[in-house]
């Protein structure tokens, strides 16, 4: 326990001295959120290195306890496996995510690492074996332990990511998860699991201090990944060897949050015909700020929902199986009215979700063939031909590409103004030109959908220019309609 308090106490201090470092550091080479689409809500450029104080601020002083604390070392050497896991495994993830933050990288590549860094925790006894039922006996997974053991760290990681989206938000949540983790590592007398969990919780705690809301710095993947990554497997080792009827759940009880919103998003998007992977303006603290919530209220409000579920996640470990069930019930019930009175899970609303999901998949189908298309231009009045399509495909009534204003964003909208007029401009991804495009149906916003298709069209087109350009005259030459 003195190994802990003195593990949460560097990584406090750790936490505080790197992430104003952290802060500067990204200001020099640029490494900045510039609210980029309608979705962001900052709206200035924000630090998204911070990640990278938290990375540190967790593993230094737990590798100083390594070399100058015998009792430490004999805790690590007696979790040896475990111990290189979360090492390695946090690296790897920690280095997928500052390339995230620096260069992006795609679902698809981010899956991959993911799964085989997840495949590597299987293989070092990162295990899940079993479902509780706290209706009945256990259920034993058998051959499907490796798969559900992969979605799950997964799963964990990228729902940290997703829940990502207001000041201190995901750092309050995964402190909430970490310190039920640590008080449940206590109870079961798991030392390596209270040390790391320690380490977490001061991490954490340092870095909030500039993320809470006003933030001057943002986590960014790099942060979001590696809590997401840490949490996961901790939560597998701290409940793996319980017999509490209920010990898998626990974790997805404390866990809750990011896992109900993705699960949310998941549907959401599913049902509305978007895209999997494209961002909306619709999670959990959306809906909060749509009810007039400030930032910061929204925040403390999740705070206090994940209090609560950290709650009911240590009363769980000492409950029986009907004591259990009758909890998650009771959880389920306030879950369910919760969420209902913030918009979800409205059945009234079926009929025009439908409508909202032919719609999308109209848009999409009619703007695919443009952007493969724009493949195959080589020159500008080509381009040029597929835009002014574009633009009725979109129901705008003008479309242009021009210079990047200065400091501009990638998304910008105008309001309507005397003449019924609503604009909004696309920075072209990896470009120096803007696509605008122009609205008169009345329209006082970019509706997501809307913007989800002509940010998949300017991927195409920022392509397409690029190629031209280098085999003629000047972008700035293409027309205005």
């Amino acid at each position: 326990m003195r190994s802990a308090a003195v593990a949460f106490i560097l990584s406090i201090i750790t936490g505080t001295i790197l992430t104003p470092l952290a802060r500067r550091f990204a200001h020099r080479i640029g490494a900045l959120d510039h609210a980029l689409s309608s979705r962001k809500i900052h709206g200035r450029p924000i630090p998204r290195l911070g990640g990278l104080a938290i990375v540190l601020a967790f593993y230094a002083p737990l590798a100083g306890l390594l070399l100058f604390h015998a009792g430490v070392n004999e805790i690590f050497l007696a979790e040896r496996d475990h111990v290189i896991g979360l090492f390695l495994g946090g690296v790897l993830i920690a280095l997928l995510g500052i390339y995230d933050d620096l260069r992006g990288a795609g679902a698809a590549r981010k899956f991959i690492v993911q799964f085989a860094v997840a495949g590597i925790m299987y293989w070092l006894g990162y295990r899940i074996d079993d479902i509780a039922n706290p209706f009945g006996a256990p259920l034993h997974l058998g051959w499907a332990s490796l798969p559900f053991t992969l979605f799950w760290i997964v799963g964990v990681i990228n729902a940290m990511n997703l829940i990502d989206g207001l000041d201190g938000l995901a750092g309050g949540v995964a402190l909430v998860a970490v310190l039920t983790t640590f008080l449940i590592s206590l109870q079961r007398g798991h030392p390596l699991m209270v040390l790391f969990s320690s380490a977490l919780a001061g991490a954490i705690l340092g870095f909030l201090f500039y993320n809470f809301n006003p933030a001057t710095i943002f986590m960014g993947d790099t942060g979001s990944m590696f809590l997401g990554f840490v949490l996961a497997t901790s939560a597998i080792q701290t409940n793996q060897k319980s017999s509490t009827a209920v010990a898998v759940l626990i974790p997805g009880i404390a866990l809750g949050l990011p896992i109900m919103d993705t699960l949310l998003a998941m549907g959401r998007r599913a049902l509305r015909g978007r895209p999997m992977f494209q961002a909306d303006k619709e999670h959990i603290h959306h809906r909060l700020l749509a009810r007039g919530l400030s930032h910061r209220q929204a925040v403390l409000v999740l705070y206090s929902f994940c209090i609560l579920l950290g709650g009911v996640a240590l009363v769980l470990t000492y409950a029986n199986s009907v004591q259990s069930a009758f909890v998650l019930v009771a959880l389920g019930i306030i879950a369910f009215v919760a969420l209902r009175a913030l918009g979800f899970m409205r059945l009234d609303r079926m009929s025009e979700t439908a409508s909202e999901r032919r719609k999308n998949k109209a848009l999409r189908a009619a703007a695919r063939p443009l952007g493969q298309r724009l493949r195959q231009v080589r020159t500008l009045d080509e381009t040029w031909a597929i835009l002014t399509e574009a633009g009725v495909v979109f129901g705008a009534v003008t479309v242009r590409v021009g210079p990047v204003p200065a400091f501009a964003h990638e998304f910008e909208q105008t309001e309507i103004g005397p003449d019924q007029l609503f604009e909004a401009r696309f920075v072209l991804p990896g470009s120096t030109c803007t696509l605008e495009l122009a609205w008169r149906d009345g329209r006082k916003e970019m509706d997501r959908d809307t913007e989800i298709a002509v940010d998949i069209f300017c991927e195409f087109l920022a392509e397409a220019l690029t190629r031209v350009a280098s085999d003629g005259p000047s972008v700035a030459r293409l027309p205005a309609s």
